[in-house]
């Protein structure tokens, strides 16, 4: 009766007074969660944060257990605010640890700079001080637990009617699933539909293959093909910059409205534009071998093109000159940028130089030489997040203004068109972004990140210009406004490859823009993500994970 009793006794000292005085400070924790979730800016786990509060309130007797909670509960309740954030899975910055090691330390501080916002610190302190006022007055453990409790039983999407947990009624299937005998469309988006979906669409995407012509005839024109491939560059970007309306648009004589990057990084970026003669694969598949006619530059030579290859930076950032020539089977020699001086110092400390100069040395090189046709494959990185330029007062080195940035990157572009009607050349001019540089960030991704390919990042600009062609140019730019990607711009070059729109002043440029190769569904991938876009609603599945409408506002 007296062990019990003293046992008793110790608990009542210990562990069941640590559970009357409640979660303490850790109140202020969910709290904020709450704050958040009730702003959209949360993907809050009602169950994963109960049981974190129960492993809090937990009486535990021995002193020894009590102080190693404490210690448990301060990493637990970190990576349980980040699995709550909709930041990408930790796995995957752990996956780009080596890129990001390769990072200037300048652009470094700058990237962590941009997880403090200032608005939300100071609402925190505000919240904090009311808080410690009001707690000594008011148990607020139990308003806690009851709010996480009542989000778990309740569910957060039916309290707080955020958007983003609403599952929209499928009314069609897409139009490259057929349908099958006796089967009944299912009422909602779920995780088997959305899996079937996007491999019905691989599917169907891996039987379409452009085809070139098998030889050009003998008085073909000697038409140059010049592929300038943009860094960091989305139609939101634009937008954001106030560059929409910039001339270079106007001069394009097509243009395509809804154009699909399918990434959000360099490297697979590049690869899919490298291999736009074949339909659409996912991102695993571009590490694979693929057959030659998938490659648009290798359907070139076949055709009598000579390969050029150039860059206004150095391409050691991921080993993208390696990525280019083992996987985009891009093997001319990378122009030298010789006594250039560099514009900006990048992301990665290395030197990039600009594109204007680049490219008017480039084809100042080009008129020279003897070869009857040329393609060319050129990227710039000019625009690339966390560039840095000398600051002309100061003498030190400063981030890179985008908008400012972008400018020039377009009056460049502008300048080298005139630039090369002036050598009354047939040229064929096609410019495309790589991907978007996230300029506004969102929900999930904090401005400048492309870890999830969401439509601001994947929907980009690209168009054709038709230099020194016979054919009358239209007044406008034709609008491609059917969603695309790649295979359309390889479909449209080997239909003007054999230069008869250079020759003849009635073609008409209308022709080549019909039936062009379009997309059933937008998907777009990254590794460890995909996003997919049914009936104007955007779905993310990260790391196999079950499928999420994306969170956009």
């Amino acid at each position: 009766m007296g062990v019990g009793h003293a046992a008793r006794q110790r608990f009542s000292d210990t562990g069941y007074h640590e559970f009357l005085a409640g979660l303490g400070l850790w109140n202020f924790y969910f709290i904020t969660k709450l704050v958040l979730l009730w702003y959209g800016q949360l993907n809050f786990h009602a169950l994963e944060n109960l049981a974190f509060a129960a492993f809090l309130l937990l009486p535990l007797p021995p002193q020894w257990l009590h102080r190693l909670r404490h210690m448990l509960a301060i990493p637990l309740g970190v990576g349980l605010y980040y699995y709550d954030s909709w930041l990408p899975p930790f796995s995957r910055l752990i996956a780009n640890f080596a890129q990001v090691t390769q990072f200037s330390p300048e652009y470094m501080l700058e990237l962590v700079g941009r997880f403090i916002n200032p608005t939300w610190l100071a609402a925190g302190l505000i919240l904090l001080v009311g808080y410690l006022f009001v707690s000594q007055w008011i148990r607020v453990t139990s308003f806690t637990v009851v709010a996480l409790v009542l989000m778990l039983v309740v569910g957060n999407a039916q309290m707080f009617a955020r958007p983003q947990g609403v599952v929209p009624v499928l009314q069609s299937p897409p139009a490259h699933i057929a349908p099958v005998a006796g089967e009944v469309t299912p009422a909602v988006i779920d995780d088997a539909y959305l899996n079937a979906t996007l491999d019905g669409f691989y599917a169907s995407q891996g039987q379409q293959v452009t085809q070139f012509p098998r030889e050009l005839a003998a008085d073909a024109v000697p038409l140059d093909v010049l592929m300038l491939n943009i860094c960091s560059m989305a139609w939101d970007d634009l937008e954001e910059a106030g560059m929409v309306q910039h001339p270079l648009w106007a001069k394009m004589d097509i243009l395509f409205d809804n154009f699909n990057s399918a990434a959000t990084y360099s490297g697979p970026a590049v690869l899919r534009l490298l291999r736009a003669s074949c339909g659409q694969t996912s991102n695993a598949a571009l590490y694979r071998p693929a057959a030659n006619q998938c490659f648009l530059f290798e359907n070139l030579k076949q055709l009598g093109y000579t390969d050029g290859f150039l860059l206004n930076h150095t391409g050691h950032f991921d080993n993208m000159l390696g990525l280019l020539r083992d996987r985009g089977r891009l093997q001319a020699a990378a122009n030298p940028l010789g006594e250039l001086r560099p514009a900006l110092t990048g992301f990665d400390g290395w030197p990039i130089y600009r594109d204007r100069e680049v490219l008017t040395r480039w084809w100042q090189q080009r008129l020279s030489s003897g070869s009857p046709r040329e393609a060319l494959f050129y990227n710039s990185s000019t625009l690339h997040d966390g560039n840095r330029r000398v600051d002309k007062v100061s003498g030190k080195a400063v981030s890179a203004d985008y908008t400012t940035s972008l400018r020039q990157v377009l009056d460049d572009l502008d300048s080298f068109i005139e630039h090369l009607q002036a050598s009354a050349k047939p040229v064929l001019l096609v410019i495309v972004a790589e991907h978007g540089a996230a300029l506004r960030g969102d929900l999930m991704q904090i401005k400048g990140m492309r870890e999830i390919p969401s439509p601001t990042v994947t929907h980009i600009p690209a168009g054709l210009k038709l230099i020194n062609a016979k054919a009358p140019r239209p007044q406008q730019p034709l609008h491609i406004q059917a969603p695309s990607s790649y295979q359309a711009l390889s479909e449209l070059i080997a239909r003007l490859v054999d230069g008869e729109v250079y020759r003849n002043a009635d073609f008409d440029l209308f022709s080549v823009t019909r039936d062009l190769p379009q997309l059933d569904m937008v998907v777009a991938e990254n590794e460890g993500s995909v996003m997919v876009r049914l009936h104007n609603e955007h779905y993310l599945r990260m790391e196999n994970q079950s499928w999420i409408p994306y969170p956009q506002h």
